[in-house]
């Protein structure tokens, strides 16, 4: 198992920037507001030819009458538990508060080796006023600063020497679809992720607007594995006021562009509108398997015609591309839960799927003798030879013909619907080209 390293602390003394550092991605928001970081947020750091896991958290705030910090609390409870080493991280520009004693106490009694970060030594004159945290009891202590690097060497070289020597690294990912959870806010996102894996891993409150960065899971269960990807909820721009809020849009969008599956949820209870159709649009331009889920179904009334007419209006939206799953599930409940799970693995084989040129030719003659192009302005299109591109991220091929150019839109549609009917890329949006041979 992995070495996990946490960043810990009370609210806005730059964990999320350090993490940054570490990760050496801005893969956290960073804002001079507290209690930005909601969720425990994992990245990868190594050091020293060591290779570890580290957990950015939110600020500790305990006994708050607040939701979110209330929420907060549990996840970094859970962080210091599942992890090895504690990164205790304090400001070195301001006092011993109450809140860190009693944080410092709550370390002690995990029994994991704590190492005291005074963060924000920006110049040579702090570092003397750091020596105040001594006050903690913990025999570690370092001086940092999040946004210059200063001091960073000096800690990892003190966390890499406490690791297990024994810890073995985790093998790549390279085959494991990566799935973005898409969707307005409120539609159940981290209520999905959170029942998929079986625990409270994302903070799920009824509050739109709740899951800020983009939280990677792993999920491994039942033959199936993947990383689940839960992002904030995306609204139309206009109605973006928040600088925090832009920034999880953006975390959002990059998450899709990173995602070999996308997961567009929506709310039963409202339907599909412009911002989800946007995203179902953004999602096939870019090439990514899609999966549609009408979460909430448990509150809509219905009778054995229901889920038909349903899957209609949003063929009616989405058009032309009609071929991807749609599930309707309750997160709450967990129906059609692990459904969502084959559909998406289902969804990731049909992406990387790899036609022979062979079986391709004899699928391009087969569908000429059925069906040959039109003739238009007196000229004939003689489709000669097929291939499917390699090294692409979704399904494209190529057609050599001698009049490309007089190739209809009608045909063109026709080609793609056949590719679809006889090799199932259910799911996957295709490209082909044509081209003069």
């Amino acid at each position: 198992m992995r070495n996990i390293v946490a960043i810990v602390g009370r609210p806005n003394v730059g964990k999320s920037t350090f993490f940054n550092r570490l990760t050496g991605e801005r893969k956290a928001i960073v804002h001079d507001s507290s209690g930005v970081t909601r969720d425990r947020h994992y990245g990868e750091c190594e050091w020293s030819g060591r290779s570890f896991t580290v957990v950015d958290t939110g600020g500790y705030v305990p006994n708050s009458s607040d939701v979110f910090e209330q929420a907060i609390v549990n996840q970094v409870n859970i962080a210091i538990d599942e992890s090895d080493i504690l990164l205790f991280m304090v400001d070195v520009t301001n006092e011993i508060t109450d809140l860190d004693m009693a944080f410092a106490n709550v370390l002690r009694k995990s029994g994991k080796p704590v190492i005291v970060v005074a963060n924000k030594t920006d110049n040579q004159m702090l570092i003397p006023q750091a020596s105040i945290f001594y006050r903690f009891g913990f025999e570690e202590l370092f001086t940092v600063s999040s946004l210059s690097g200063s001091g960073t060497g000096e800690l990892l070289d003190k966390v890499v020497s406490l690791m297990t020597p024994a810890a073995d690294e985790q093998q790549t990912e390279t085959d494991i679809p990566r799935v973005a959870i898409l969707g307005r806010p409120n539609v159940g996102k981290s209520s999905l992720t959170n029942t998929l894996l079986g625990n409270e891993r994302n903070i799920v409150t009824d509050v739109a607007g709740t899951t800020r960065d983009s939280i990677h899971s792993h999920y491994n269960a039942f033959g199936k594995e993947m990383i689940l990807i839960d992002t904030a909820g995306i609204r139309r721009k206009k109605k973006v006021s928040e600088d925090i809020e832009f920034y999880s849009v953006m975390r959002s969008l990059r998450a899709m562009e990173e995602a070999d599956v996308c997961v567009i949820m929506i709310d039963a209870t409202i339907g599909m509108d412009a911002q989800d159709v946007n995203l179902f649009y953004l999602a096939h331009r870019r090439g990514k398997g899609i999966v549609l889920l009408v979460n909430k179904w448990d509150l809509v009334e219905k009778d054995t015609h229901t889920a038909k007419e349903y899957t209609a209006v949003i063929h009616s939206k989405v058009q032309p591309f009609v071929d991807f799953p749609i599930l309707f599930i309750s997160a709450l409940n967990k129906q059609r839960i692990y459904d969502t799970v084959e559909k998406i693995q289902q969804t990731f084989e049909n992406r990387k799927k790899q036609i022979s040129t062979s079986k391709l030719n004899e699928f391009v003659q087969e569908m000429i003798e059925r069906n040959p192009p039109p003739s238009k302005k007196g000229k004939y299109v003689k489709i000669k030879y097929a291939t499917q591109l390699n090294n692409v991220n979704y399904p494209c091929f190529v057609f050599f013909c001698n009049l490309p150019q007089y190739l209809t839109d009608a045909y063109k549609r026709y080609v793609d619907n056949q590719l679809r009917s006889k090799f199932d890329f259910k799911g996957v949006p295709i490209k082909v080209f044509y081209r003069k041979k």
